[in-house]
């Protein structure tokens, strides 16, 4: 995805990472990045606000369990592998 729009970070790149994001599982430098894109870009912005309510609502019918690491790994590098690649310029 793309909103036409030149960024310094990617929207393809912003919404790969969008579950570190709301995690907080990403460095501070990476997250900044990230922030500052999403104050510029509308279509990004929403799209992570779905992303955000998703996670509230995920949580809320969980039960507020937390899954082990293992597994949490095992997810991130399973989607690793299924996302494409990132684009170069």
């Amino acid at each position: 995805m793309s909103c036409g729009e030149p960024h310094e970070t990617d929207c393809s790149e912003v919404l790969e990472e969008v579950w570190l994001f709301l995690d907080h599982e990403c460095d501070q430098g990476r997250r900044e990045l990230l922030e500052k894109h999403l104050d510029e870009c509308s279509p990004c912005l929403e799209q992570f606000g779905i992303e955000e309510h998703l996670k509230v609502l995920l949580r809320s019918k969980c039960g507020g369990e937390h899954a082990p690491e293992t597994l949490k790994q095992r997810l991130r590098d399973k989607i690793r592998q299924a996302a494409p690649p990132p684009r170069t310029s």
